[in-house]
């Protein structure tokens, strides 16, 4: 067999499989069709480019994205690596400085001996030789794969793509934020106080409700369609990812809904005052010379002049300046729980692999985990091994669990928690009440499996 590995996608997941493929001895052909062709929600060409927020969730210790993060820095993660040399202040949070994240990722593929980069779409998908002289194809190319990529890949599992979509934070300029109207605080003092808090009244709060549900939106785009094209623009309303709801559609769903979702006071004591905001919005460090900052959960579709309008009603942005406005897209991802297998592959297609947010895995983290382990999986095969799962007990193990073993008509892809992790055994649950302590005896566990698995590889 080759060891020639075929990677489709420069996003997060893409790259971390050519690397780790690449680190194991194969020859890799990585393939990003920007800037000859782009996406509607990319603004470059960059590998590794975070196009919505710039966080990789929380390094709080016993945490599920902690525990994620902790098996991807034990398993040597290129991209973790890069993420914490670029993180910038946000409390008890990994994010990271946008530019310089991708410029290290970049940096790092162009010193590799065993990679080749190709700056071209790749138009279709071979299934009797996996494209060229390649033992094996790993699609990575992201949930706004190109159209004819897309098609072929429908074509090559034989089942229709599911699609949600899934919305951008706005960004302003941090001189524009009057400062006098604001603090620095983190949750429950978790951390560093590296985030910006917008305190509301209820008055301020309820008034920015009114403003918001009736603000204008951006009318459905042709690309933004389901796949079922003119019958979905007729009838089928957009399909948001619970996990990541516009602004605006949160709001209509009850009065105090954003005050329990992105707007929570609750751990933010307000200096000036000694006590919890009614309401509150927080804004997150985009960068390492901190000029710009992301107002944090509030992905809308609204369109630009009502974002300036109402997000001006923000305390301490009434004169703010915006360096992006949040914006919509569509995602698209395969139906995995009939598609593929705990290493990633095609149930009928072996040779071909899915991994990153194609895969049903959703987030920053979850998608460089997905590459991590598909880079893994696929040094393996050339190499004449045969692959091993991740153990269940891990982080890794539990979300290639849920993508591949999901209620197949439940299906929507998932970010990394406890809930996907095997349970205590009952009598220690029943021994053990609180919730931390039990976090905890996950985590171990997760790490002594982890540990056993590396040594098997």
């Amino acid at each position: 067999m080759s060891s020639r590995i075929r990677v489709i996608g420069g996003g997060l997941a893409g790259p971390e499989a050519a690397l780790q493929a690449a680190a194991a001895g194969c020859q890799v052909d990585l393939y990003e069709m920007r800037p000859t062709r782009s996406t509607e929600a990319h603004q470059t060409a960059d590998f590794a480019e975070l196009v919505c927020s710039n966080s990789l969730k929380s390094e709080s210790e016993n945490t599920a994205p902690w525990l994620l993060k902790q098996e991807m820095r034990r398993a040597g993660c290129f991209l973790l690596e890069d993420a914490d040399a670029t993180a910038v202040p946000a409390g008890h949070a990994l994010a990271v400085d946008r530019v310089a994240f991708s410029a290290r990722v970049a940096a790092r593929l162009e010193a590799s001996p065993n990679i080749t980069i190709h700056r071209e779409e790749v138009l279709s998908l071979d299934e009797s030789d996996a494209g060229g002289d390649a033992a094996l194809t790993i699609i990575a190319s992201g949930p706004l794969s190109s159209p004819s990529l897309t098609a072929d890949l429908q074509r090559l599992t034989g089942s229709e793509h599911l699609a949600f979509y899934d919305s951008i934070s706005p960004i302003v300029d941090a001189s524009s934020i009057d400062m006098d109207k604001v603090y620095f605080a983190a949750r429950w003092d978790k951390g560093t106080a590296d985030y910006i808090n917008c305190p509301f009244t209820k008055d301020e709060y309820n008034a920015f409700i009114d403003a918001l549900t009736a603000a204008e939106k951006i009318e459905q785009k042709s690309w933004e369609q389901l796949p079922d094209e003119e019958a979905a623009a007729a009838a089928v309303p957009l399909q948001y990812f619970e996990g990541c709801l516009p602004i605006e559609e949160t709001a209509r769903r009850g009065r105090d809904t954003l005050r329990f979702g992105p707007m929570k006071p609750a751990g933010l004591t307000n200096p000036k005052t000694g006590r919890w905001p009614y309401a509150c919005v927080q804004l997150r460090q985009e960068n390492l010379r901190a000029d710009s900052y992301n107002l944090v959960g509030f992905q809308n579709h609204l369109k630009f002049g009502e974002q300036a309008r109402v997000l001006r009603m923000i305390p301490g942005l009434e004169h703010a300046t915006f360096l992006r406005y949040g914006q919509i897209h569509r995602n698209t991802y395969i139906h995995a729980p009939s598609l593929l297998n705990e290493t990633l592959q095609l149930k009928a297609h072996p040779r071909f692999m899915i991994a990153g947010q194609l895969s049903g895995v959703e987030g920053y983290t979850e998608s460089i985990a997905s590459g991590m382990l598909a880079g893994i999986f696929a040094a393996a095969i050339v190499n004449g091994r045969t692959p091993v799962p991740a153990p269940r007990l891990t982080a890794h193990g539990s979300l290639m669990h849920y993508i591949t073993h999901a209620e197949t008509k439940k299906f929507q892809p998932a970010n990394i928690t406890f809930d996907l992790l095997p349970p205590l055994e009952e009598e220690l649950r029943k021994q053990i009440r609180d919730k931390k302590e039990r976090h905890r005896i996950q985590c171990d566990r997760a790490l002594e499996a982890w540990s056993d698995w590396r040594k098997q590889l």
